[in-house]
């Protein structure tokens, strides 16, 4: 509506459950009810932001006065792998990078990010390093348009080529491995291949989250991990039960407290604890070089050899997508017939001859 005061008309109206009111500095109500129509316009194409937007900073300013404190702040205590060896070495990239660090947000495109990237692989890094750096930067600018300091995040495009964990250890090379490894190794390694846990969900492992009574062995509950879906109960296979028991009797049976408590800043165990022994144990028992997050790795790639279905793989190795865990699920030739039997079987009423579909499917399977 228009009303007039003083001299000239005035407009107001409600916009999302906010008043706006303001003056339009004429004295003619023909022209006031055009200035009203003409912001409800632009407030309906949400092109009322120019009128208010802030002046866009700089790459680098957001980074020092807005992302950084708050990566610190969510995951320097909570998660200080993800905060040192992810966030951190990703915006020292950035911020180093004078070309990128310079521009204004609103500046940055899909060729600036380009640009970046081929930077990072002329220093001689390896793509993943460099598709790590982009991740930082995709997030920077994510939280940018959640913060309302950009309108949109360009396409940033990650390196092809990268190289993932794919080592997978065999069951000889685990048992030379485990009898090489001295402790506290030797116990890690083993609830990392026997439950396919991250190595920094397993550092930190507490008593209290370990119930001996639930399921079969026990369970333990995975409080923090890289998504919500980590956060997850998970049952303890025997030669885990007999390993954490083992080490809860021999602590004096704590109700709390770190399974793997260690003089760190965290007050648990940490990768780099382990680095020295993981090396000894690898000499020692003369098994091919592999990380720690390889046992991981070769849990989920026995488990879906196994026959497990990728939802449950999902569940189990708290995946946020279940396009991950589709890696380690490969029905074989005889699981793809039995499934397409027991479904003909079941529409057909069970007559006892072979369905068309299966039959069907048993031609494409045959060479």
């Amino acid at each position: 509506m228009i009303y007039k005061r003083g001299k000239f008309y005035w407009y107001k109206f409600v916009w999302q459950g906010r008043l706006v009111r303001e003056s339009t500095k004429q004295g003619n109500d023909k022209v006031a009810r055009q200035m009203e129509s003409a912001h409800r316009t632009s407030l309906a194409k949400g092109e009322v932001g120019i009128r208010e937007r802030q002046p866009s900073p700089t790459l680098a300013d957001f980074i020092d006065k807005r992302f950084e404190p708050w990566a610190r702040a969510t995951f320097e205590r909570t998660s200080p792998k993800t905060w040192r060896d992810f966030y951190r070495v990703g915006v020292r990239a950035i911020v180093g990078y004078k070309p990128l660090a310079g521009l204004k947000l609103d500046e940055i495109t899909s060729e600036s990010a380009a640009d970046f990237a081929a930077h990072r692989q002329s220093a001689g890094l390896q793509v993943s390093t460099a598709n790590s750096s982009l991740r930082v930067l995709r997030r920077i600018l994510g939280l940018a348009v959640e913060w309302g300091a950009l309108p949109s995040v360009p396409r940033i495009k990650l390196l092809p080529g990268e190289r993932h964990r794919e080592r997978v250890v065999t069951p000889e090379e685990e048992g030379k491995y485990l009898l090489s490894a001295p402790e506290p190794l030797a116990s890690v390694a083993a609830v990392l291949v026997e439950t396919g846990l991250r190595p920094e969900e397993c550092f930190r492992l507490r008593w209290d989250c370990v119930n001996w009574v639930n399921g079969r062995h026990g369970t333990f509950l995975v409080t923090h991990g890289k998504t919500d879906a980590a956060r997850r109960v998970l049952p303890m296979p025997p030669r885990v039960r007999f390993t954490l028991e083992a080490r809860w009797e021999a602590a004096g049976k704590p109700a709390e407290g770190w399974v793997w408590p260690a003089p760190t800043r965290s007050g648990h165990l940490e990768s780099s604890s382990l680095k020295k022994q993981h090396i000894k144990a690898l000499r020692l028992s003369g098994v091919r070089p592999f990380v720690l997050y390889s046992l991981r790795h070769t849990f989920l790639t026995r488990l879906g050899e196994s026959g497990c279905d990728a939802w449950t793989l999902a569940r189990i190795a708290g995946h946020s997508s279940i396009r991950i865990s589709t890696r380690y699920v490969h029905p074989s030739e005889e699981a793809v017939l039995a499934a397409v039997e027991r479904l003909g079987g079941h529409s057909s009423g069970h007559t006892g001859q072979q369905p068309a579909v299966a039959l069907a499917v048993e031609r494409l399977l045959t060479p």
